[in-house]
């Protein structure tokens, strides 16, 4: 298992602020799952809340998920503040996020590192994960939109999410589909999604075939001997000897 991408620059200026490297400790451990949460929360960015419409609640469940998440960066600020050698410095020099306390979509900013880490050999878990939470960003954002648009027929979660499914692992059977333009926009990005994943999915496999056969190699290597090469110069060389005893005049017995 791989340890979790984290945020480099964000560690040393931690370090900075507290010498113990307690600070250091807790960003490293929490900042991909705070991402991952910023990452899974992105339809609220997405969405405007005048689109949220009435049914099901939509936008009292929004107000609660920017509430939500308002609390939790908060908490998480204040645990930061509190490991920070020099609080009220730390606070000054973290502007954006306090900014995040207040207006939590900001940190959606920070959680497209961890998307751009996924795509280093070797996070493959990871990468599969932030896919599917796209996916699922993308099926509330259609969702929203198709709701109670004219000539829809997407008007339930679960209808989207089918439509979401089957659209990104390339089957597309047609049964539903967005029309409005929010819609088709999102589609084009779990299209777009879908193929990435194929590709990084054969890649994958490609490269562990390489590797096995690499290792394979390298092990029938290390037990056989080396063998000694032969080069043209040495079979002619060889050759003229040959020939050389062929012509030599033989000296019979008397």
């Amino acid at each position: 298992m791989t340890t979790p991408p984290v945020d480099t620059e964000t560690v040393r200026d931690a370090d900075r602020d507290d010498p113990s490297g307690r600070l250091a400790a807790y960003i490293a451990k929490t900042q991909t799952p705070l991402d991952l949460l910023a990452l899974a929360t992105l339809w609220i960015v997405v969405v405007p809340p005048g689109d949220f419409g009435t049914a099901h609640h939509a936008s009292t469940i929004a107000l609660i998920v920017r509430l939500g998440l308002s609390v939790i960066y908060g908490i998480d600020m204040t645990i930061r503040t509190r490991l920070a050698r020099r609080h009220w410095h730390y606070v000054r020099t973290n502007p954006l996020s306090l900014v995040v306390v207040v207006f939590p979509p900001v940190r959606v900013i920070f959680s497209f590192r961890l998307v751009r880490s996924l795509f280093r050999r070797g996070n493959l878990e990871r990468f599969l994960l932030a896919a599917s939470v796209l996916v699922l960003n993308g099926a509330i954002v259609v969702d929203l939109y198709e709701r109670h648009a004219k000539g829809s027929n997407i008007h339930t979660l679960w209808q989207s999410v089918w439509w979401a499914v089957t659209t990104v692992t390339t089957v597309g059977y047609g049964d539903y589909y967005p029309v409005t333009a929010g819609g088709k926009v999102a589609a084009s990005l779990i299209m777009a999604i879908g193929i990435l994943t194929i590709a990084v999915i054969t890649a994958q496999v490609a490269g562990s075939f390489v590797d096995q056969a690499a290792r394979a190699r390298a092990s029938v290597e290390a037990v056989e001997p080396p063998t000694t090469e032969v080069t043209m110069a040495d079979l002619a060389q060889r050759l003229a000897r040959i020939e050389e005893l062929l012509t030599a005049p033989s000296t019979a017995p008397e």
